[in-house]
Parts: structure tokens; sequence; C-alpha cells
């Protein structure tokens, strides 16, 4: 059986839809392929165009605010957050191409039910990143990582969930905002499409996009300034100040949505920081629904995630809910950050 492999290089006409630029590049170079990954991919859109409908009309039909639950992360869950998780498992589980599946909102792996098939591949995912700014109407986002099955078990074990980030097939998110833009990789260019609400489809409008080296943006949540170790604020301080390596200082654009201030980054070049602070010294990011799929997207386009002193693609998750430090973005940028700390940060 033939490996997927979809080939970003083939295919760049703007406007070409998601559907035809898998399909023919997948065609072009593994002709015998089977298109599971493919139809997978094909099932995450229709799931990310249910939940960017729901998310436009939210306040008309009562799925914004709190649940008055509280989730494994200790957070209270909101209610379009649940909306979304219960989306993409409903839309994913029947598809033959997973063997297991892990959510930030769940506790332990989501096993397919006993009545649907089970494939190759495995799917964890943030189903609605930046949910506490859903209120706000501040943009939102998925986050989805893929990986191929490793344990001899049929129906799927956590130790096909628990793989280093590197061994990604396909990782990406949709962000949701004044257009719904799906960014993904499978390791050969990043690429970006935004859907076309009145064709349903979405269509190429970034390709082959590349992170510039250095940026002139960090991101950053300085209200925890206080809690941060003397390493961390004397690397926002040269920031800010002129003594960095760019002899200039940045300028500070923070949305406090993940998704979001990693695409602005993407595309303009920057660096986002989630340090380790007094309350979460391991950091609070999760490595598996958010660094990894996050640092993915970040070296196929050129650039750089790192806890501060690991590449977070090589790390070995402990957990399924793995947390983190997170610098991520611009490859000279993570790089400078990096030079602050003595290779102890908790990783």
């Amino acid at each position: 059986m033939a490996a997927d492999h979809i080939d970003h290089d083939s295919e760049k006409r703007i406007g070409i839809s998601f559907t035809e630029h898998i399909a023919e590049t997948q065609h072009r170079l593994s002709p015998a392929a089977r298109g599971e990954l493919t139809s997978l991919l094909m099932h995450l859109m229709l799931a990310a165009k249910i939940i960017g409908r729901e998310t436009r009309k939210a306040a008309l039909v009562d799925i914004l605010g709190l649940t008055g639950r509280t989730n494994i992360q200790g957070e209270k869950v909101q209610k379009l957050d649940e909306y979304a998780d219960a989306i993409i498992i409903r839309n994913l589980r029947y598809t033959g191409h997973l063997c297991v599946m892990a959510s930030e909102e769940h506790e332990d792996i989501i096993r397919i039910p006993e009545r649907y098939a089970v494939g190759n591949y495995t799917l964890t995912f943030d189903p609605l990143d930046g949910s506490s700014n859903i209120d706000a109407n501040v943009s939102i986002g998925t986050i989805f990582s893929i990986q191929r099955k490793v344990s001899p078990d049929p129906t799927g074990t956590r130790e096909d969930i628990l793989q280093r980030g590197k061994n990604q097939v396909c990782a990406g998110y949709i962000i949701y905002g004044s257009s719904t833009i799906l960014v993904y990789t499978t390791g050969h260019g990043v690429h970006g499409f935004t859907l076309d609400p009145s064709v349903g489809e979405f269509l190429l409008s970034h390709p082959d996009i590349r992170i510039p080296e250095e940026g002139s943006i960090y991101s950053v949540n300085e209200g925890n300034y206080f809690k941060w170790d003397e390493a961390t604020r004397n690397l926002i301080d040269a920031f800010k100040s002129e003594k960095n390596y760019r002899g200039k200082s940045y300028s500070l654009r923070y949305i406090g949505s993940l998704v979001a201030d990693f695409h602005r980054n993407l595309l303009y070049g920057g660096i986002f920081l989630y340090p380790g602070d007094a309350t979460h010294p391991s950091g609070k990011l999760r490595l598996l629904p958010e660094a990894n799929p996050l640092a993915f997207v970040a070296e196929h386009a050129g650039g750089a995630a790192s806890t501060g002193s690991h590449r977070i693609l090589d790390l070995e998750p402990k957990r399924l809910h793995h947390r983190v430090p997170l610098i991520i973005g611009s490859r000279k940028d993570v790089a400078f950050a990096e030079s602050f700390y003595d290779g102890d940060v908790p990783a």
C-alpha cells in the first residue's frame, strides 16, 4: 500500500479549491495511494465549516457564555467550545481512517465506537483555541495534529497519541475571524485556504507561506511579568529596548488567542512567547494539541519553536495533557530568545 503523500510544490494557483489541490497533488505523486489522509482532511474541513458557521451566529442561537462545568485543564468551559468538540468527534469518528482521537477537552483518549471501522491515523485537536475570547468576538481557532498509528493494537492506544511532534504527518489550524482560513502542512510547504461562503469551499489564498527570518513583533502576556524568572524578564526587556540582535525595539502585539497571535506572526514575522511562570513553572500550553501542531507549521514555513532550551518537535510527551513553555515564530527571533536560557527550562 502506497503511503498518502501530498506535495504542495505542484499546484499553487490562487483560487484553486482545497479539494482540487490535494486531489491533484496526491494523484501526481502517489497515484497508488488510497486517499485516507485526503479523506480525513475533507471530513475535518466539513467540521470546520460547521464550526465557522456557528461562531458567526453564536449570540443568536444561545451558544455564547459558559456551560457551568470545568474541563480537565481546570478551565471553565464555553458553550461554543463544547459544541466544536462534539462536531469534530461526530464528523471524524465514522470515517474509517482513525484508530483513536485526543482532545484538549477530554481527560483520556477518545476511542472509535465499535460500530465503526478503524484506520491508520490518529487525530489530536484543540477544538476551539481562544475560547475565553468568544464573547468579545475575538478571532479563535481549531488546531489539529495527525499522526500514523504505531501500536500493534488495531483499535489504538495512548501510545499512538503520545508521539514526538516530529512524527506528525499533517498539522495545521483553522482560524475563525473576519474570514475563515485554513493553514496546514504535510511537511511539503505551508499553504493557506480561505473559505468562500458563496460556494462553500476553501480556496487557495496564501500559497507557500514563508515566515520572515526575523520580525519586529513580540507577543506575550506582560501581565505575568513579575511571575516570570529573571531570564524571561531580561528577554522581554531586550525586545522592548534596543538591546537585541536587531538593535531596534520590537512592537508588542498580543491578542490573547494563540492561533490568532501565531497566524499574524506567521505572515508578518515575529515571535510568540508563553513562558513558564510562578503559577505554571512548566508552562501552560499543551504540547500535543497546541505546541506540536503549530511547531510543525512554523518549521515547515522556515521558522522555529522551542521551550527556550529544547526543540518542541523533539519532546517526548509524558502524558496526554503535558504542558510546556512555548517560544515560536521567526527563526532568528527564537534563536535570540534561546540565548537567554541556560538549558534548564522545564520541558
